[in-house]
């Protein structure tokens, strides 16, 4: 599967932009668009500069290409000409260049390791890059990482010292039922951990322990049912998954293995795994924003942990389009509603369409049972940043909105020590401001809960606050309950809004464990 990013990678506030120091997307040329670049890759001009041969580059070789117009970048072992994609780079052509004549993986995957570049560059594909000799066994070099991969023995290694103790598996059956037990040998385990996927043949279990993922992935020997069930005994981390037998026989082997296949690896090594979600429903949230449900496989058991996002996946115009959103439930608190579909199999998304985006109007014009592709969960938010949190306070703006539905939910009924939650909503008219009701309620219905709306282009009828983010606003807002109370502030929306209230919360002496920005 072949993934090309959008022109707003990363995506606004995602902690990719925070986190490199106010990385911005660079205004683009007329002409110069996602979909410009599409059509360039399609036209058949020569953007390698090699007439269609793949050669073998050497590291000697790598180093002479690094001018914008010569700019040659290896990653994962693969060398591509980006020359001709400079002006078409959302990140600008400096970052580019940041990877010229050398081995770009770690930047990439430091940026945004998700997109994957293959369909992205797949006409500026130089080659491979050239293996080196071995190094004889009494050479005491440094041993380094080669074209962004580490020697195996050198993972191991790594683990070894680095990472968690490696989780184990064993399976057994009776007649009707075959079961797979996974020892984690972690006590932090549960549902949202486990990820669990049967797609044709394929049989694939990826459990997250800390920043590693532990895989199971089989050919299974024989066929099962659709539908298993996952258990999880959180109090010594065993993992229990349930599968049915199609025909009641006896199974001699569970299967073969598949790529990764009882591996303890870095998250980050992973890459993203897709399965086809079917569109149940999509209704008006405001005039611009939508709520789209996805129901999961029946094969799959995926639930998407508080703080994380996922990434959609649709093919427009015969290249893949990949966006990131964070779900949300289908109601602010489920008290306000009746459940209407069970939870653990359909994923809610607070949408904007944009009429002249890419993504979003395709998004918008699929009809109920049609199929988008979810990734699995990606982020960085741990729920162990709630532990004794006594204030936490939500700056959003726009669908910066989305982390903040469920974050709201969990603290509330999850956090026993929290006295006070605060959201700061910012929008542009009061038509813009998402789910207006259903906070105003909540405020009424939980003491400890309050909203604030702050608009920029208000009526003048309106009487609440007005303006962008600034120190007055957040002065006044962001009291602790206590001189020592112990406080989260989460923020969330365009990344010049993110990263200008990083900068004011700083300046308001509020350090970096007690903020957290999130990807819109």
């Amino acid at each position: 599967m072949l993934n090309v990013p959008s022109q707003s990678f990363p995506a606004p506030s995602s902690q990719q932009r925070v986190a490199s120091g106010g990385r911005s997307k660079v205004p683009l040329k007329q002409g110069r668009s996602l979909m410009d670049w599409i059509r360039l890759t399609k036209s058949g001009k020569d953007l390698t500069g090699l007439r269609g041969r793949l050669i073998e580059v050497t590291e000697e070789e790598l180093k002479k290409h690094n001018k914008k117009d010569d700019c040659w970048i290896c990653i994962r072992g693969f060398v591509y000409n980006v020359s001709p994609y400079m002006e078409y780079h959302p990140g600008g052509e400096d970052e580019l260049m940041r990877a010229a004549g050398s081995d770009g993986t770690d930047l990439f995957d430091q940026v945004h390791r998700w997109v994957n570049y293959e369909s992205m560059l797949k006409e500026c594909l130089v080659g491979r890059m050239a293996i080196k000799p071995a190094v004889p066994k009494d050479c005491r070099e440094e041993k380094k990482v080669l074209n962004g991969m580490l020697p195996k023995s050198q993972v191991s290694d790594t683990l070894a010292k680095e990472g968690p103790s490696s989780p184990s598996y064993d399976w057994f059956q009776t007649d009707s039922l075959v079961t797979i037990v996974i020892y984690t040998k972690q006590k932090d385990i549960n549902l949202d951990s486990v990820i669990v996927d049967h797609q044709d043949d394929s049989f694939r279990a990826e459990t997250i322990i800390k920043d590693y993922s532990y895989i199971i992935h089989m050919g299974l020997s024989r066929e099962i049912q659709e539908d298993f069930s996952v258990r999880v005994v959180e109090n010594v981390g065993k993992i229990e998954i349930v599968l049915k037998k199609k025909e009641n026989t006896s199974w001699k082997r569970l299967g073969h293995p598949l790529e990764n296949h009882n591996l303890l690896i870095p998250k980050k090594d992973t890459g993203l795994y897709y399965r086809k979600c079917q569109l149940i429903s999509k209704e008006g949230v405001t005039h611009d924003t939508k709520l789209f449900c996805l129901m999961l496989p029946a094969s799959t058991h995926l639930q998407v942990p508080v703080g994380q996002h996922v990434y959609l996946k649709l093919t427009i115009t015969g290249t893949e389009i990949v966006k990131p959103y964070t779900p949300v439930s289908d109601f602010l608190l489920s008290e306000f509603k009746e459940p209407v579909l069970l939870n653990n199999k359909y994923i809610y998304f607070l949408i904007k369409i944009y009429p002249a985006g890419l993504f979003t109007p395709e998004l918008d014009h699929l009809h109920i049972g049609d199929f988008v592709s979810v990734s699995n969960p990606e982020g960085n938010f741990k729920i162990s940043q709630f532990r004794e949190l006594e204030d936490l306070f939500l700056l959003a703006a726009g669908t910066g909105f989305t982390p903040m539905v469920k974050i709201l939910n969990y603290a509330l009924t999850n956090i026993p020590g929290l006295r006070k939650v605060k959201l700061m909503f910012f929008n542009k008219t009061e038509d813009d401001i998402i789910w207006r009701s259903q906070l105003e309620k909540l405020a009424f219905k939980d003491k400890r809960f309050d909203v604030e709306f702050v608009l920029s282009a208000p009526t003048s009828e309106w009487n609440g606050k007005r303006g962008y983010i600034s120190p007055a606003l957040l002065s006044q807002f962001l009291k602790r309950s206590l001189d020592n109370s112990r406080v989260l502030i989460c923020i969330c929306g365009p990344t010049p809004f993110t990263e200008q209230g990083i900068r004011l919360l700083h300046d308001l002496n509020f350090s970096k464990d007690e903020i957290h920005s999130f990807t819109a």
